[in-house]
């Protein structure tokens, strides 16, 4: 162990300054297979002098050893041996985790346990705790190293029980000079001995005689040592007795000083009893102006409310001083409190039953202001008497304050008082606006409703089915179609537009003005009374005497800020306004009952005063929106009339079909609808209706051209589609494009149909003769060698050919031409379409038949009696003709 401890010094540790302390070689537990070294090392170089522990381990190739893992001494927290009365190799160390070690022996566990317990109690402030450890090992230093005692050799490392002790470079260097200087210093070790014992006798006896022919200096220092000590004492003497002076002037000063302390304090005491005094007295105390003006101040003219206001809230400002509670208990304090709560509340008596007279009176009005706007509609201003009640609002803020119950009596007298104008108002106006709409839409009575189910005779009808399921009379029923959605249709639906926005404005401003005045005038916000409320201004509503400005203005609704309106204001509204919702939801069904049109008015314009309404965060917000829900359904509810009205038309068995008449009533439909919403944000809800009508209208269109019988069923819906495809593509919907692409699909189809289905085949005994070819070619026949076959050789072929001159074509092209026109209806225009499709069919035809003649008597020029520059021609001059 010994030579391993030196190698490991002299390779790994001395290099770095450091010295090897301690070795132990173990295991790491419970497993014994690889083992390494742990290692003790002190560092006296550094400062502060700096103890680590290492583990060592041997290279995996040659014999050298290697540093593992290094852990600085001060971090160890603790050293368990396991068991202080039970001999065992295991033992633990704690540093940042625990390591278990199991070690080669015994001895050398406790060993090492010693040495790092010596380390610890020199080097550490911190010292791990050991726990588990016989006392024994741990008896060798019970106290830190003292820096003052050192061992003999001058080393402060006394610990060190090594038994081997290396040279130190300046050591081996004097050695090797000294056996220098001795030739047998190898050869002959004991010769080398003597002469160094000779050498170290010399060295000793000049020592001796140095020392001493020095007597005489030490004892010359002796004696100035003496007399320096004695002089140093006599010093000592007079400090002493200044300090006993000194000490009797440091009582007295002591003295003085706690006397000039109690006098201060006396002195801070007095001044901050006086300035709490006058505190008190400055905020209990009530100008005398003010006290006149809370018993005899007049509450009718501007200065007596402006100087009511300012004693109120001076008073308010008293009331609410900010004392100690110690000195609340004052006698002088108490009877001022009482004496200030006994004008409050005869102040509160006073302005409660003033406020309460004025809203009496001024809904004893009611039937004056009605009057005035009798033939008007107009509902009328209250700004007169709001300006003359808002100059009151920070009087009930006092009271709100001050007296909650009386706050609340006040506006229970003004709610009352006010609804029973309001309602009255309301209800007057409104009747108003259903006379105007009754008077002037008896001009218009005959657009009154769009209804898109008729007979296909095209005249009016009475809908009395339909007259069942809305609610309405028949004679609202009738269309005239030849006006709705023009321009006379649209100005004679005007009053009805214009009236309902009147409604809606003059609705909107009554509200928010009567809401205005409730949010300033009561208060409906949290506010707190500020301090200079009673030395300046008394609010931004209160007048001195001398302003005549107006304190009251009405706000247009359209420039009201946004805010957010506490439960409080919509509560009063709420109580002023009981029957806004019902009254107007009445309005809406009478003016819904006279024209199913004017759901979609009724539908545009209050959405557009729903979100004015929201951004202003007003009464009406939650009121509009009610009713627009309402006038929605009424909305859907037209919807599926027009529906209905669609699904139950009926069949005209004498007419010729045309164009169908809901197709018409559609276009109609769309065009005036397209009118009334735009712009507006509920136009996806007419396209939701546009949706649904068309997906009937298709269906209808089936059913109406299968049921009736004068006209092919592929005419009357190739000519109802495509009018459905024109109106799709005037809206320019992208909601209605698929419907758009799907009844320009029916219309195409359609047209071929019926255009090939007319037009047969012109060329008859033509069209057999070439079948029959076309048939032999299919079974195997070479085309140049059917002419050699009886039924359809060259001179059949030719037989055939003669029989369709280019006359004869004509006139039957001029013939097939007659009956189309006299198939198609003329409002459509499609007789040039389908005659242009024909032409292309029987060109197709006629391109068939000479490519097979081509093919099959390639040697024998056989050609038709016309060509196709003929054809066009007939096509031509025919369509010219008509």
């Amino acid at each position: 162990m010994a030579a391993i401890k030196h190698t490991l010094n002299r390779d790994l540790f001395l290099p770095n300054d450091e010295r090897l302390i301690g070795l132990i070689y173990v295991f790491k537990a419970p497993k014994k297979k690889k083992g390494s070294f742990l290692c003790a090392v002190l560092n006296t170089t550094e400062s502060p002098v700096q103890a680590r522990v290492y583990q060592v381990k041997k290279a995996d190739r040659g014999e050298s050893y290697k540093k593992k893992l290094s852990w600085l001494l001060r971090d160890l927290k603790v050293v368990d041996g396991k068991n202080a009365n039970k001999e065992t190799a295991e033992f633990d160390l704690n540093f940042e985790k625990l390591y278990k070690w199991v070690a080669s022996s015994i001895d050398e566990k406790e060993s090492f346990i010693a040495c790092l317990w010596r380390l610890s109690q020199r080097y550490l402030i911190q010292k791990p705790e050991f726990v588990n450890v016989p006392p024994g090992l741990l008896e060798d230093i019970t106290a830190p190293h003292d820096q003052n005692q050192k061992s003999e050799g001058g080393d402060d490392i006394s610990i060190e029980d090594e038994d081997y002790q290396a040279l130190s470079s300046k050591e081996e260097s004097d050695l090797e000079l000294l056996m220098s200087e001795c030739k047998v210093a190898i050869s002959n070790a004991e010769t080398f001995t003597d002469q160094l014992s000779r050498q170290l006798s010399v060295l000793d006896g000049a020592n001796i005689h140095s020392i001493m022919g020095s007597e005489d200096q030490v004892l010359n220092l002796m004696r100035l040592l003496d007399e320096g000590i004695q002089q140093a004492e006599r010093i000592e003497r007079k400090l002493d007795s200044y300090d006993n002076i000194l000490l009797n002037v440091k009582e007295q000063m002591e003295v003085m000083r706690d006397k000039d302390m109690l006098v201060k304090i006396r002195n801070i005491n007095h001044q901050q009893l006086l300035e709490e005094l006058e505190k008190v007295v400055n905020q209990l105390d009530l100008d005398v102006k003010h006290v006149d003006a809370l018993v005899n101040g007049d509450l009718a003219t501007p200065t007596g409310i402006y100087e009511c206001t300012r004693a109120a809230q001076a008073l308010l400002k008293c009331m609410n001083a900010d004392i100690h509670q110690a000195l609340k208990r004052m006698g002088a304090v108490e009877e001022q409190q009482k004496r200030f709560s006994k004008l409050s509340v005869s102040f509160s008596k006073r302005v409660a039953h003033h406020l309460n007279n004025l809203f009496i009176h001024q809904g004893n009005e009611l039937g004056e202001t009605l009057s005035r706007f009798s033939g008007e509609l107009k509902m009328p201003i209250h700004d007169t008497m709001q300006r003359e009640l808002v100059v009151y609002a920070d009087l009930m803020l006092w009271l709100k304050n001050t007296d909650i119950a009386v706050f609340e009596e006040l506006a229970k007298v003004y709610t009352v008082n006010m609804q029973k104008m309001y309602t009255r108002e309301l209800q007057d106006f409104l009747e108003n606006a259903k006379q105007r709409l009754m008077g002037k839409s008896e001009k218009g009575n005959k657009y009154a409703t769009l209804n898109m189910g008729s007979k296909l005779s095209g005249s009016s009808t009475s809908l009395g089915k339909i007259s069942e399921l809305r609610g309405r009379s028949s004679s609202m029923q009738s269309v005239d179609r030849a006006s709705l959605g023009s321009d006379q249709d649209l100005a004679q639906r005007g009053p009805f537009e214009q009236t309902l926005e009147k409604v809606l404005s003059e609705l909107e401003r009554v509200c928010v003005a009567e809401q205005d005045f409730c949010f300033k005038f009561f208060q409906l916000v949290e506010k707190t009374p500020s301090v200079s409320d009673a030395k300046g201004s008394p609010g931004q509503h209160n007048v001195s005497a001398d302003d005549d400005s107006e304190v009251w203005t009405l706000r247009n609704p359209t420039n009201v800020a946004e805010r957010q309106i506490n439960d409080a204001v919509r509560s009063m509204m709420a109580a002023l306004f009981p029957t806004l919702e019902t009254d107007l939801d009445n309005f809406f069904v009478f003016a819904d009952q006279r024209d199913g049109l004017n759901s979609m008015y009724m539908l545009v314009k209050l959405s557009a005063h729903v979100n004015h309404s929201q951004d202003m965060g007003s009464f009406l917000s939650k009121t509009f929106g009610n009713c627009l829900v309402k006038v929605k359904r009424n909305f859907d509810k037209y919807i599926q009339v027009q529906i209905r009205g669609v699904e139950e038309t009926k069949v005209s068995k004498k007419n010729r079909c045309g164009i169908i008449s809901f197709v018409h009533n559609f276009e109609d439909f769309a065009n005036l609808a397209e009118r009334i919403f735009k712009g507006s944000d509920r136009h996806a809800d007419l396209e939701k209706a546009y949706a649904k009508l068309v997906q009937v209208i298709f269906e209808q269109i089936v059913r109406v051209a299968t049921e009736q019988q004068k006209n092919p069923r592929e005419v009357v819906m190739m000519e109802n589609f495509h009018r459905m495809y024109s109106i799709l593509s005037q809206l320019k919907l992208s909601c209605l494009e698929n419907e758009r692409k799907d009844a320009k699909q029916r219309y195409w189809d359609n047209l071929r149909t019926y255009t090939t289905t007319l037009l047969g085949r012109p060329l008859e005994k033509l069209h057999i003769f070439f079948e029959g070819v076309e048939k032999r070619v299919a079974s195997g026949v070479k085309p140049e060698e059917v002419g050699f076959q009886l039924a359809f050789s060259k001179q059949e072929l030719r037989k055939v050919i003669k029989e369709y001159p280019g006359k004869e074509v004509k006139k039957n092209l001029e013939h097939l031409n007659k009956k189309v026109e006299k198939q198609l209806s003329e409002e459509e225009h499609l007789l040039e379409v389908v005659w242009r499709e024909m032409q292309d069919e029987f060109i197709k035809q006629y391109k068939h038949y000479d490519d097979l003649s081509k093919k099959c008597y390639p040697d024998m020029q056989i050609t038709l009696d016309f060509s196709i520059d003929d054809v066009l021609e007939f096509f031509s001059s025919i369509a010219r003709s008509h």
